[in-house]
């Protein structure tokens, strides 16, 4: 937990009332986006009992099984679940494409104009997902206990969003507790915030009412004993009919909070970046789309070493990737990196726009300013630091100068100014421009090179080596 974070718990613990902790909504939000709410069966192994699932608030459309322990029942469920889901999934595949210039601009490339986006009430929400499709998509539809081909697409499907819940920063598979923990702090344990409806309460009526919310139903995909107990295994013992209306009467208050905290989220301004991680959503979901209709097998069990050590770099580029994002798109969180030395903010004092350093084979343009600041300069001379306002502009340290109320920092500048010896109008910040520099950066990471699977010792999926002879 941030400091910052920390202040507005101890806060919102002493106002009894939820505060913000961003200015921005930092989550891309559907204009159609499908609202899924799961619940398994207690004890049985990510067992499916219900599903709550629909695109439009009043029209919900609940899934049962009534034996969920009935391996037959369980399939021709999540044959029901796939008719409901696959379709829109798939629908954004025929909404046409867009042409994006690669390769800077000597090549295109072509996604879909839009993604799908489907929403669960918490993690343990994708996470029943995940599961439900490891459980699926290796089912065969033919030979001894088939099923319908529509349940093996569903766990591709399936298998596709939970991975894609994994990269900080993507909307395909967004749960709404930590959609709303990104953008409001409360007085309660992070525990406690896993409760949507004590969340939920925090964020719009207060503590008071969070107290009464934690009594309230479960957003799944756990259900609650004393309800398992004295509810659900009757029903299920007897097959009674009257199982549907109870389950949707459990399902319906988190149905109704679901979409409640979807509208409250929208009331936030949309962070400038947002739409470029939403740009590599539809990037990513069109590569699978192309995959399903031009190969169609479904994701391995578990990665191997090579595709597995890529796969956690691309998480951790991710990662690192949407940390500078959120700062350079909230103040709020910039204020944390402030806090800890990687920003500072201050006012140009002097600047010289047209220097040009000719110590080179060929003279370029490098600007000299000079930013007069009261917040403590954690940075040396050489290091590296960006603006939000020109992410493309580098700025180095030539020197920090203590002064009687802070530091004078001169910098040189390099990039984002044009190819001329002459900067662009507006590319160098003038005197008396306020100025917010950090050591947080959006430039390109590049990959490692990672070996071919074939090339890695036997002990990562490699070729087994020759045994030693006796004579070695």
């Amino acid at each position: 937990m941030s400091t910052l974070v920390a202040l507005a718990r101890a806060e919102a613990f002493a106002a009894g009332r939820a505060q913000r902790i961003a200015t921005v909504r930092h989550l891309h939000i559907h204009d159609r986006p499908l609202v899924l709410i799961p619940l398994a069966m207690a004890g049985e192994a990510n067992a499916p009992l219900a599903v709550l699932l629909g695109t439009d608030a009043a029209a919900p459309r609940l899934l049962v099984v009534s034996q969920p322990r009935n391996r037959d029942e369980r399939f021709t469920f999540t044959a029901e679940l796939a008719a409901a889901v696959v379709p829109y999934l798939a629908s954004f595949g025929a909404g046409g494409t867009e042409a994006v210039p690669v390769d800077r601009g000597r090549d295109v490339r072509y996604r879909y104009v839009d993604a799908p986006q489907v929403w669960v009430p918490n993690p343990g929400g994708a996470d029943f997902l995940r599961l439900l499709g490891r459980s699926t998509r290796f089912r065969r539809t033919d030979g001894d206990h088939p099923v319908p081909p529509a349940v093996p697409l569903l766990g591709q499907w399936l298998t596709f969003l939970a991975a894609s819940a994994e990269v900080p920063g993507s909307a395909l598979l967004p749960n709404a507790v930590q959609a709303l923990g990104l953008h409001w702090a409360t007085g309660q344990s992070a525990a406690e915030d896993a409760h949507l409806g004590s969340l939920f309460a925090w964020i719009t009526s207060g503590a008071e009412a969070a107290r009464a919310a934690e009594q309230g139903p479960v957003a799944g995909p756990a259900t609650d004993p004393e309800f398992d107990n004295k509810v659900l295994a009757p029903l299920i013992a007897e097959s009674s009919p009257a199982l549907v209306d109870a389950l949707r009467d459990l399902l319906m208050p988190t149905w109704n909070r679901m979409w409640e905290s979807i509208a409250l989220l929208r009331t936030l301004p949309e962070g400038a970046r947002v739409q470029s991680r939403w740009d590599s959503d539809r990037d990513v979901y069109s590569a699978f789309v192309t995959h399903l209709e031009e190969d169609g097998t479904p994701q391995p069990r578990r990665d191997g070493a090579v595709a597995a050590a890529a796969r956690l770099q691309r998480l951790e580029n991710a990662a690192a990737r949407y940390a500078v994002q959120r700062a350079f798109d909230d103040p709020l969180v910039m204020a944390e990196h402030r806090l800890s030395g990687a920003a500072f903010g201050g006012v140009v004092t002097l600047a010289k726009a047209d220097r040009i350093d000719d110590s080179g084979k060929r003279p370029v343009l490098r600007p000299r300013i000079m930013v007069a600041t009261t917040e403590p300069v954690r940075v040396e001379a050489g290091a590296a630091l960006t603006s939000p306002a020109r992410p493309s502009q580098k700025a180095k340290v030539i020197s920090v100068t203590p002064t009687a109320g802070g530091s004078d920092v001169l910098l040189e500048l390099s990039g984002g100014m044009g190819r001329k010896l002459v900067a662009e109008p507006g590319s160098v910040p003038a005197v008396g421009e306020h100025l917010l520099l950090t050591t947080l950066s959006e430039a390109y990471r590049p990959g490692a090179a990672f070996p071919d699977p074939a090339d890695t010792p036997w002990t990562h999926g490699g070729p087994p080596t020759a045994p030693a002879s006796l004579s070695d």
